[in-house]
């Protein structure tokens, strides 16, 4: 079963360039996946697409950029997005494989401030990477299952790997205690390489993740 696509967009301004330029260096997708909204319940396919569009912003010189920032990416979001906290998250960027998806703008997500990042996803996806300098990080997965066709625990189960941190038999609607409810995952990881790696191996039906935070920790 499939969904449908996203793609990311360029930004504007000082500030939010220099953090743009940043995820651009260090999160690109291998795969660049098409947006497409579709009906819920259709199961298309995952098709790569073209590459984007080059960016008209000029990109922020190394020496500029922050040290340890922490990092949002908005799984599956075509555009910005700046939460509840005043935390702006990245649109969709640095998965291999899959597709994306983008629910109902009024579509009710229980146990978060900010239900908007749970209603886009990246689905179908192989990996997830980041170049980020080598240290301590706290990763925070972001989960809703909001996929009309899974309907109890049992059908969507994953797998996971964080950095060498294995994840088995994830379930998003058993953890979250149903559909349409906000569930974090969070590992404490080192980055020694200067990348971190997120691997995902589908059991029943396709891994899927909403919202990825990638936090400097002490």
């Amino acid at each position: 079963m499939r969904q449908s696509s996203g793609s990311s967009i360029w930004w504007q301004g000082p500030v939010i360039s220099v953090m743009a330029a940043f995820l651009l260096v260090g999160c690109q997708s291998a795969k660049n996946p098409s947006t497409s909204a579709m009906p819920s319940g259709t199961t298309p396919a995952p098709t790569a697409a073209a590459a984007p569009a080059a960016s008209a912003t000029p990109v922020a010189s190394a020496e500029l950029m922050p040290a340890k920032p922490p990092i949002y990416i908005d799984a599956g979001a075509s555009a910005s997005y700046t939460d509840s906290e005043g935390n702006v998250w990245f649109p969709d960027q640095g998965f291999e494989g899959g597709d994306t998806t983008e629910r109902a703008a009024d579509l009710a997500i229980a146990n978060t401030k900010d239900p908007a990042i749970y209603r886009t996803e990246h689905f179908g996806m192989s990996a997830f990477s980041c170049k980020v300098p080598n240290g301590h990080y706290t990763v925070k997965l972001l989960f809703a299952e909001t996929y009309d066709d899974i309907t109890g625990a049992g059908q969507r189960v994953f797998s996971m790997n964080v950095q060498g941190h294995e994840i088995k038999d994830f379930d998003v609607f058993a953890k979250a205690g149903g559909a349409k409810t906000a569930y974090v995952e969070t590992v404490n990881v080192d980055v020694t390489d200067g990348k971190l790696n997120i691997t995902f191996a589908s059991q029943t039906q396709n891994p899927e993740i909403n919202g990825i935070e990638i936090l400097p920790a002490s």
